[in-house]
């Protein structure tokens, strides 16, 4: 939870050029396969992300924390059709738009199953913004650290960052992620050139997430920053839950958070 100046609402972030299409690996083809299209939404502006394979029409869905109208708009441009809707964690402005989203997608939603118990007290997560209490309602399949989630040409690997809160995950798209997984189609061609990382709000640009409310250890943050995220290729790309793009490179290097003796 990190707030964000509200020239950001309708910022439209796409970072269509790290995910390519086989064609574009290979020399040149125009039309991109994978696409990924992120929209700071609600009042704390989180990074909302659709991560889509174009030629089978399958998304991820990650952190839809309110304006569901611009989301499933932006599914309906690309053509495509959620096959999970995922929270890094259980934030009110991580979660607003999840039981909507579901309702008008049919598609399941995820989150690690110690966020449970921050997600059962919106009520108070609301009275402690000022803000009404979002819609909730099933959660369908509870994830954990190693588990693998696919959809169309794409793979994530949710790794389980405790600490912001105590279920937060980081989904990591490998360098391998975008290769496509049966048989003598398989091709080095088909994948993503610069592994990916969703971080929630474990890491930022520049900062960490906050550990002051529900859950959080400033103790259990920094262990799954340095036992985990700070392992992960110098070029790794983060996408972090708030504000602008950075790289596991960039904030080993110059976090002041990970940079103190």
């Amino acid at each position: 939870m990190r707030l964000q100046g509200a020239g950001e609402r309708d910022a439209i972030l796409r970072r269509m050029t790290d995910l390519k299409s086989a064609g574009e690996a290979a020399g040149g083809a125009d039309k991109k396969r994978f696409v990924q299209v992120t929209i700071p939404v609600g009042m704390l502006q989180c990074n909302c992300t659709i991560l889509g394979d174009l030629e089978s029409g399958e998304a991820l869905v990650v952190d839809p924390g309110d304006e569901t109208e611009r989301i499933l708009e932006l599914l309906t441009r690309y053509k495509l059709r959620p096959k999970a809707i995922v929270s890094t964690h259980a934030h009110i402005d991580h979660v607003g738009g999840l039981t909507k989203l579901r309702r008008a997608t049919g598609a399941p939603v995820m989150m690690h199953r110690d966020e449970l118990a921050l997600y059962q007290i919106m009520d108070e997560q609301a009275a402690f913004l000022g803000v009404d209490r979002p819609e909730t309602g099933e959660i369908d399949q509870l994830l954990k650290d190693g588990d693998v989630l696919r959809w169309g040409g794409l793979a994530a690997n949710v790794m389980h960052t405790p600490g912001h809160t105590p279920g937060s995950i980081s989904l990591y798209l490998p360098a391998e992620a975008g290769t496509a997984a049966t048989g003598a189609a398989s091709s080095r061609a088909n994948a993503i050139d610069v592994p990916q990382l969703f971080a929630g709000d474990t890491l930022f640009a520049g900062s960490i997430g906050r550990t002051d409310l529900w859950g959080g250890s400033m103790k259990t943050i920094m262990d799954s920053l340095r036992g985990k995220l700070m392992q992960l290729p110098d070029e790794t790309v983060v996408h972090p839950g708030h504000g602008p793009l950075t790289t596991i490179g960039e904030e080993r290097d110059s976090n002041p958070f990970l940079t103190r003796g």
